[in-house]
């Protein structure tokens, strides 16, 4: 029997309105045991109008859901495959040490596949934007992207925590990420001081502090998740730490060992050097998008309490005040995931990433309606919003409220936890008897 060889099953087409009843969009923040509305947003709108501002971008969140089809389909798949022919030209520079050109050139080469991996696909990928495509190498439960950090868990710290509760203090995790302060609510500790070192460092091992932000040891350490969830949390970590280390600086240099005779004893370290360096233009790349979409200055943040059954437009509200754009190219956008467009990611964060410039026109237009702010800037002026925020949050505060160890800030928290405590109570209380 003659040998053929099988041909790869085309993607059956996108049907029209594909995606209209997709939905992974993060829930408003609901209080169980109490009905006091929120008061976020209330100093720019009335409560009628807030609801008006949430109507109108659920339409414009429905007009993009219905257009979905065909041609983001083809858009996420050139990506992927453009990915892939990065990544396959890196592999092939690393492998010319004796020519540096084609080595340099392989180093950034496969540095941009990373990102591309990273930011507009990973990314988006796993925040369900393509799920509705019925496509398994797109599909958000199953895509694993190419760092330390478990897609699991980075999904729940991520996708449900961060965008559910951003920057609401004591809620989002990532305000900060327990490392830095950069926000003159949270309280301040002597690591403080440290604020620019630190963040220095973080930029060049960004996926590790992603990876450790996942395992959650802070939240073990206070009772906040079980040992069981703890300890299985530690595991995937480090299951996925082994294989990227035996991938990246184990397989490839020793492939590596083929060119000794040819180039050198010294061929597979530059081989390994040259997967670091890529992993380190990853981590510095997404370090300063996702710094620069957060915590520039004029962001704001809310206090649990005022979030509390927030409407629909609150919610929204909330995520165009917590976030800001950076403007560029389109190149500079793609190579950003579109987080460029930070804004319209936290009101929009399942629709797909390639969507929110178009989107960004309807925001805009509604940001000028309601008289609100859209903190927007080229890269270069929000890195040095952001390097301000460290270095002026950095120092101890004159207040002593503010101070983390203080004998006064530590009463005010556990007045707080004891008035908590005391609604809880209270609240079941109330429903035993009702």
């Amino acid at each position: 029997m003659p040998f053929t060889l099988k041909k790869k099953p085309k993607n059956a087409p996108i049907k029209p309105r594909s995606a209209s009843k997709h939905n992974a969009a993060p829930l408003t923040l609901i209080n169980p045991f109490s009905e006091e509305p929120a008061t976020i947003g209330l100093e720019y709108m009335t409560r009628e109008q807030l609801d008006e501002f949430g109507r109108e971008l659920d339409a414009v969140r429905q007009r993009v859901l219905d257009d979905l089809g065909q041609k983001d389909a083809d858009y996420i798949r050139r990506v992927i495959k453009t990915q892939r022919a990065a990544e396959v030209a890196g592999r092939i520079g690393i492998f010319m040490p004796f020519f540096p050109p084609a080595f340099v050139a392989g180093i950034a080469s496969l540095g941009v596949a990373k990102i591309l991996d990273n930011m507009e696909i990973g990314h988006n990928v796993m925040h369900g934007q393509y799920d509705w495509m019925n496509d398994p190498m797109v599909n958000g439960a199953r895509y694993e992207w190419d760092n330390v950090a478990p897609a699991q868990d980075w999904k729940h710290g991520h996708n449900y925590i961060h965008h559910t509760y951003t920057n609401i203090h004591g809620m989002d995790r990532d305000i900060g990420y327990n490392l830095l302060r950069i926000d003159p609510d949270q309280p301040w500790y002597g690591t403080h001081r440290f604020n620019l070192p630190l963040a220095t460092v973080l930029m060049f091992v960004f996926e590790w502090g992603v990876m450790y932000h996942g395992v959650e040891l802070d939240q073990y350490l206070q009772g906040k998740i079980s040992k069981d969830d703890f300890q299985a949390r530690k595991k995937r970590a480090m299951k996925k730490i082994r294989k990227q280390i035996v991938k990246d600086y184990v397989a490839w240099p020793a492939l590596g060992l083929a060119l000794v005779p040819f180039v050198g004893w010294w061929a597979p370290l530059a081989i390994l050097g040259a997967n670091v360096g890529a992993n380190v233009i990853r981590n510095i790349w997404t370090f300063l998008i996702i710094f620069c979409g957060h915590f520039p200055a004029e962001v704001e943040t809310f206090a649990e309490e005022d979030a509390q059954n927030e409407s629909r437009g609150q919610w929204y509200l909330r995520q165009l005040l917590g976030s800001a754009n950076i403007s560029g190219s389109a190149p500079f956008h793609v190579l950003t995931g579109n987080l460029s467009y930070q804004i319209e990611h936290h009101l929009f964060p399942d629709i797909p990433a390639r969507r929110y410039p178009e989107v960004a026109e309807d925001v805009k237009r509604l940001v000028e309606k309601y008289g609100l702010k859209y903190n927007t800037g080229r890269l270069s002026k929000q890195l040095r919003s952001v390097a301000r925020q460290l270095a002026v949050y950095g120092a101890k505060p004159s207040d002593p409220l503010k101070v983390g160890n203080s004998p006064e800030s530590k009463a005010l928290r556990r007045a707080k936890r004891e008035e908590a405590a005391r609604r809880l109570e209270l609240a079941g209380e109330t429903q035993l008897t009702s």
